[in-house]
């Protein structure tokens, strides 16, 4: 197999939900799934907190459709796993998928639009915290899914204050979000980015390596490699549901209003 890293050509530009590529490979995994590589792709592959992005690959030449179920990354290669429809008596195909077959590549918009929102709604709530006083909260790990997203922060805020800061955050980030700011991202040296990101990266980003960083407007930035919305106003509206801290941690639990 091609040990060459696929292109994430949503780095780039993480608005762009039809793109083609170039087949590399086709297997069955040890699950029986079929597997695609290709040589770039505008699929994300979980990870950071947010799920995959689902849809579809039409191979060239051949009246048959990839519906991409799941997309996984490993080592740098990103592997789209699902089935072929379209198939027709005998589905005999496989001889027709060789290495070098043109592809064209279809995101499930909706999912992909709703993933962005509450992603960038964990990063909004990352720079509301020290507006409203609680700028020692430290962002750790983070759940970015639509059935209960969460942010996590180390450091903690008295119980007596929680139902406060609780309203505070909520408002905050509603208050940013009628104005409006928006979201970049950008690949930079490990210095630059640095600087952007309040003078320091985690410890998990090597020193040699070119971090992707993610802003709100002029606000510090994170390292990230997820989608995001263009826009914070994009968001609609935030709903802070409950913020618990114990343990020397703190969790705030939100979501987003429907797009719809």
């Amino acid at each position: 197999m091609d040990k060459s890293p696929t292109k994430l050509d949503y780095y780039d530009d993480m608005w762009n939900l039809q793109s083609t590529a170039t087949l590399i490979s086709h297997f069955k995994g040890d699950d029986g799934r079929h597997v695609l590589i290709l040589d770039r792709t505008i699929f994300y592959p979980q990870g950071g907190g947010q799920p995959v992005d689902t849809g579809f690959v039409h191979i060239d030449g051949l009246d048959i459709k990839f519906v991409v179920h799941d997309v996984r990354s490993k080592d740098g290669i990103v592997f789209h796993y699902g089935v072929f429809e379209n198939l027709g008596v005998g589905g005999e195909f496989e001889s027709s998928l060789e290495k070098g077959k043109g592809v064209s590549l279809f995101v499930d918009e909706p999912r992909r639009k709703l993933n962005s929102r509450l992603h960038s709604a964990g990063h909004l709530l990352d720079i509301c915290l020290p507006r409203i006083g609680l700028g020692h909260l430290e962002p750790g790990k983070a759940y970015h899914f639509s059935d209960g997203p969460w942010v996590e922060y180390k450091g903690v805020i008295p119980q007596n204050e929680l139902q406060n800061k609780q309203k505070d955050l909520e408002l905050e980030a509603n208050a940013l979000i009628s104005v409006g700011r928006k979201v970049s991202a950008d690949i930079l040296l490990y210095d630059e980015a640095a600087k952007l990101c309040g003078g320091c990266l985690p410890d998990y980003v090597p020193k040699e390596s070119t971090p992707r960083i993610v802003r709100i407007g002029d606000n510090p930035g994170c390292p990230c490699g997820g989608t995001h919305v263009a826009d914070i106003s994009d968001i609609i509206q935030i709903k802070v549901s409950q913020i618990r801290s114990k343990k020397g941690l703190t969790k705030v639990y939100y979501n987003i209003e429907s797009a719809e």
